[in-house]
């Protein structure tokens, strides 16, 4: 019987409150809780390649956040568990912060550093570290919103950013926002990925260019990261009642 868990991560930090970042702390529990379950971690490309069966995980993170690898990687590395990060290709390497709607809040403050993306060599490092580096766009904008060029540039120049950075094959893709629709998850394809996630409220089924993840946020104490990851709960957000039950709310 097959069981795999995809869950998306951003940044990992002690001080940041932003709803993307997790606590170290909080990050070795959720994943130290799920290995004493009986999860194996893959990295996303392992598990959309038909590669990896049975009770599975993949942790994966958009957005490349430097943190990933000062603070994620020695608590992964302690458990065994290996993750996929997804890089928006313009920032990597730069020395100014990352910067898109719902993040730019935290620019000219105290928390601007958490903004920092990884470079190529430390995107490099984790790959050797078993870990995968799929794209995340070259800018990070909404996909359903733009077309044609626009389009092709962000999905097709992101795809060839990273195979030039990583010296490898870019194969994966995470859609900024989770936001996509049948026509994103075509030109995705012809640009060349071959698998793809999102980030829904209801848990689609998967397909090869639409695989949904859970999401993990700084609010998430242990409590509900028990009940986000229970396979009841999973199966009551695959349903439809509960995409109508938020739109009630």
């Amino acid at each position: 019987m097959s069981d795999s868990l995809v869950l998306c991560y951003h940044a990992v930090s002690e001080r940041w409150p932003a709803p993307l970042s997790v606590t170290p702390a909080n990050l070795e529990r959720q994943l130290d809780l799920l290995v004493a379950r009986g999860y194996r971690g893959v990295t996303f490309g392992e598990l959309a390649s038909g590669r990896a069966q049975g009770k599975v995980m993949c942790v994966t993170f958009d957005d490349a956040f430097r943190s990933v690898i000062e603070r994620g990687l020695p608590i992964m590395a302690a458990l065994g568990v290996p993750g996929t990060v997804f890089a928006p290709t313009s920032f990597v390497g730069r020395p100014q912060p990352m910067a898109w709607p719902g993040i730019d809040r935290w620019l000219g403050g105290e928390h601007e550093p958490e903004l920092a993306c990884m470079s190529w060599d430390e995107l490099r490092r984790l790959a050797a570290a078993g870990w995968e580096v799929g794209s995340h766009t070259r800018t990070h904008p909404h996909l359903t919103r733009i077309a044609g060029e626009p389009m092709r540039a962000e999905l097709e120049g992101s795809r060839a950013d990273c195979e030039e950075g990583m010296g490898e094959p870019c194969t994966t893709l995470a859609y900024p926002y989770g936001d996509w629709d049948a026509r994103v998850a075509s030109a995705a394809e012809a640009a060349g990925y071959s698998a793809a996630c999102t980030l829904p409220a209801r848990l689609h089924r998967a397909a090869p260019l639409s695989w949904p993840r859970v999401g993990v946020y700084h609010a998430d104490d242990m409590r509900r990261f028990k009940l986000k990851v229970s396979p009841a709960m999973r199966r009551l957000r695959s349903l439809r009642v509960w995409e109508l039950a938020r739109r009630v709310r």
